[in-house]
């Protein structure tokens, strides 16, 4: 006998009911005046797109948020619970100490946020594991050796003491090891050559501004490639630094395009959108071509699609909430 189907749940919340309905007009007129999107044709898939792709948009704007909020200091202190390398970042960049505020959004990435432990194994390495002053831009960039021989000397702590510390669902192949090519060590010390000589993060990114007419797409382009010096940044990780960098308000960059080439769960997406499956023939830089029309006639910036895609690969007919 036939199961009945399940009830979907709609989650557009009633003030992005305007919202939703725009992106639903805009998919539609997409598929009809540009290029076919044979992944959307059937409502479900189309609702849980546009839900997506709004979920996405609240989380781009989770940071413009809180960065309008007052944040307390505990959020700077690797010793409080309310430990948060973002808006530790915010608070910094505030005061003006900005090469603090990128290692802090660096260290997020890396790291990543576990959905369980959340910051913990960013905290506890940052903090030192409580043990002196943390291992912040000034110490580390002055003394990588330091760094590397401190995780070295800590890694039985930090793997066996009882406190799960694990890196972020992004990051979960990461490398603890201190020494090994891949590891967070050579990571941290890649990072630090990426910087430059004078470990000013500023210098770097205006470079990179001028060189490129101060056009923030072409820059972010500059600076994604010139990232291949830091160990274990792979595509995401430069994506999400990068854009983190733009929404802090850090530099003024932003993508222009969804950077398919070398990923996973986007390329899936945009594949199952273009081709009707996640398999379907189609390039990288076909794909980004079309995300790039997309884009431009929904009016949601290549991050939004980005994430909206990757989260809507995995369940294209249900809505799930994807964290961590």
């Amino acid at each position: 006998m036939d199961r009945p189907k399940r009830k979907r749940v709609v989650v557009v919340r009633p003030e992005d009911k305007d919202l939703a309905e725009r992106l639903q007009a805009g998919l539609s007129s997409f598929d009809s005046q540009c290029r076919a999107i044979p992944g959307v044709k059937s409502s479900a898939n189309r609702d849980v797109f546009v839900e997506q792709l709004i979920e996405s948009l609240r989380r781009i704007k989770y940071i413009s948020v809180i960065d309008s909020r007052k944040l307390s200091h505990s959020c700077l202190d690797p010793s409080s619970n309310a430990f948060d390398p973002i808006k530790a970042a915010v608070i910094r960049r505030r005061e003006g100490r900005t090469d603090e505020a990128f290692w802090l959004v660096f260290l997020s990435v890396h790291f990543g946020k576990h959905r369980l432990d959340g910051w913990r194994l960013t905290q506890d390495i940052y903090g030192r594991l409580g043990e002196g002053v943390p291992w912040d831009w000034a110490e580390t960039s002055a003394h990588p050796q330091r760094f590397r021989q401190w995780l070295a000397d800590h890694q039985s702590r930090l793997k066996g003491d009882g406190i799960t510390r694990r890196f972020g669902n992004h990051r979960k192949y990461q490398s603890l090891d201190a020494h090994k090519p891949v590891g967070t060590g050579a990571a941290f010390e890649g990072y630090i050559e990426w910087v430059g000589p004078h470990h000013i993060h500023q210098e770097l990114f205006e470079k990179s501004l001028r060189r490129c007419g101060h056009d923030p797409k072409v820059a972010f382009d500059d600076l994604y490639r010139s990232m291949d010096v830091v160990v274990s940044f792979g595509r995401t990780a430069r994506f999400d630094y990068l854009t983190m960098v733009g929404k802090l308000g850090l530099a003024p960059i932003e993508p222009g395009s969804t950077y398919m080439l070398g990923a996973t769960g986007p390329l899936l997406g945009a594949r199952l959108l273009f081709g009707g499956t996640t398999d379907a023939a189609l390039s990288c830089s076909q794909l980004e071509a079309w995300l790039v029309e997309l884009g431009s006639h929904l009016g949601v910036g290549m991050q939004i699609l980005e994430d909206g895609l990757c989260n809507w690969q995995k369940s294209p007919e249900r809505f799930r909430r994807f964290r961590g």
